[in-house]
């Protein structure tokens, strides 16, 4: 893009001096032959053919019969990739829907948060702290983290992106779970490296797996804990084994999207596994409990030398002003984060249950989320369950895209909607579960 811009400008300033008579065909070549040394030499000398042009008074467009324009040319691995498709929020002719495919909190965000963003209004005209200081030393108090290896992103995505860029190119792997968040295959294939992915056991990560592997090409191991859409996690103890025995030339990304929403004693956030071993990282999010998902802010706490590196690649201003304040003043409403947990707790061990009675085998989920399964075949296969719930006006998440086309992920809603899409699927199901 540079170089065309680059192009186009001489071609225009030649040909003004052409016409001028002010411009040799030598010098035309001269100025070609600066253009080449940093420049491809083919680019080169298709300008210095369009700057000898010039120089005998003729413009790009009286010569565009000679000439044939480069077309884009986009890289091969990024055009084959399939875009990320996140859950509906719509259903056609339907004014009001019960949205429960994004995993978003129910109760909002804290009113604190709503406040802080509201008074950032008022300086909408200046750029925002770059290094998001304020926020980052918020974090590293809430959780006794170095705030200089905090890089905070647009999202969790952003920093997750980010660090993909940092440590991998074609020829490199990351490794993912079977079933885990399907960006972390994405953003492997936007740098040119491989995605391998590795099968869990009974929806659950499987660490001796993810070891075996492991290769010299290996650069990064994602993991989310817990994971999106299986709902399980590792413990302390095989989370911590994990850590300790990745290579030391692989980085282990312990993705906490859900970390919030974990309420068990043998849960492991990673913070302190960081802080000793140096090849582990831990991502986060304002998108989930914190109720902030339109404001798109995720942080991530990283070895200090991929920090370094990720303050390098993410833009100057990568993160506005208002989702600053408001993810700082989230950051200082304990209160919120804790009922919003107890809330989604309460209410996704109901819909675990509703759906048991049913007859429709329910794994337990450790997210804000569950994940049913209702088969493939038959009348109350998940294809058919979807349709009912949406012409019932309930959005639900389908996970074919996931490899698990029998299944559906429902979010935790509020109360109300908790019970409608009970109340829904016990009127198609008729009390007695999918056709066996």
């Amino acid at each position: 893009m540079a170089e065309a811009r680059l192009t186009r400008s001489l071609n225009r300033s030649a040909a003004r001096m052409g016409r001028a008579g002010a411009v040799s065909q030598d010098t035309a070549q001269d100025l070609a032959q600066g253009l080449a040394q940093g420049h491809a030499q083919n680019l080169a000398q298709d300008t210095a053919q369009d700057l000898a042009r010039a120089a005998n008074g003729v413009d790009a467009e009286t010569a565009q019969a000679d000439t044939t324009p480069a077309g884009l040319s986009v890289k091969p691995w990024i055009a084959a990739i399939t875009p990320y498709k996140g859950g509906e929020g719509k259903l056609a002719g339907r004014d009001r829907v019960i949205k429960l495919s994004s995993n978003e909190n129910p109760l909002g965000p804290s009113p604190r948060a709503v406040d802080a963003y509201r008074r950032a209004a008022d300086d909408l005209s200046v750029y925002p702290d770059g290094a998001a200081a304020a926020l980052r030393e918020t974090l590293a108090g809430a959780h006794a983290l170095d705030a200089d290896r905090i890089v905070c992103g647009a999202g969790s995505d952003e920093v997750i992106s980010l660090t993909t860029r940092a440590l991998c190119g074609p020829g490199d792997e990351i490794i993912h779970t079977e079933f885990a968040f399907s960006m972390y295959r994405i953003f492997a294939e936007t740098a040119g490296a491989t995605a391998v992915s590795v099968p869990e056991q009974a929806l659950t990560a499987d660490p001796e797996a993810i070891l075996r592997a492991v290769t010299p090409r290996t650069k990064v191991i994602f993991l989310a804990n817990p994971n999106n859409p299986t709902g399980t996690y590792l413990d302390r103890g095989a989370l911590t084994d994990l850590a300790e025995r990745t290579p030391p030339h692989v980085l282990l990304v312990i993705d906490g999207a859900y970390a919030e929403y974990m309420r068990r004693g043998d849960y492991e956030p990673g913070f302190a596994l960081a802080d000793r071993l140096p090849n582990v990282a831990v991502t986060r999010t304002f998108s989930k409990i914190h109720g902030l998902a339109a404001l798109r802010l995720g942080w991530i706490y990283a070895p200090r030398a991929l920090a370094d590196a990720l303050n390098v690649l993410r833009g100057p201003f990568n993160v506005p002003g208002p989702a600053l304040a408001a993810g700082e003043a989230a950051m200082r409403d304990p209160d919120f984060v804790e009922a919003s947990a107890i809330q989604n707790e309460v209410w996704r061990d109901w819909l675990i249950k509703e759906l048991r009675e049913c007859g429709v085998e329910t794994p337990d989920s450790f997210g804000n989320f569950i994940l049913p399964n209702f088969g493939e075949q038959g009348p109350a296969s998940a294809a058919a369950v979807d349709g009912y719930l949406r012409a019932n006006g309930v959005i639900v998440r389908r996970m074919e895209g996931y490899g698990l086309p029998g299944r559906l992920r429902i979010s935790v809603g509020a109360a109300a909607e908790n019970q409608a899409v009970a109340r829904a699927l016990r009127d198609f199901l008729g009390g007695s579960g999918p056709a066996a």
